[in-house]
């Protein structure tokens, strides 16, 4: 196990606890953060857009072609990504991400 750090909408930063395998997505919403991921992680919402720290983005696996396509239906930024996208390793241990306003 890791941790992630989330901050979330009020500027707030938490520390979660993280496992392997799980979709960031789903360690967000488990610790009871507010997250919505309305489509359960299949990547056809774009209601888990989160904001990832500009040294993390290497690290991640880029984008899909059909992720790409669900966050030009919202307002992004370089560092945007859904968090169900991405599945937490071992290597993503201290992970930096911020939860992107609702609705955009």
């Amino acid at each position: 196990m890791g941790v992630i750090h989330v901050t979330d909408r009020e500027g707030q930063r938490h520390t979660l606890e993280a496992i392997e395998g799980w979709r960031v997505m789903e360690i967000i919403r488990d610790w009871g953060l507010p997250i919505e991921g309305l489509c359960g992680g299949a990547c056809e919402c774009a209601t888990c857009h989160v904001f990832v720290a500009e040294e993390w983005i290497p690290k991640l696996y880029p984008a899909t072609e059909e992720e790409e396509d669900q966050l030009d239906t919202v307002v992004t930024q370089p560092n945007s990504r859904l968090s169900c996208q991405i599945l937490w390793t071992p290597e993503l241990d201290g992970l930096e991400v911020t939860l992107a306003p609702t609705g955009t």
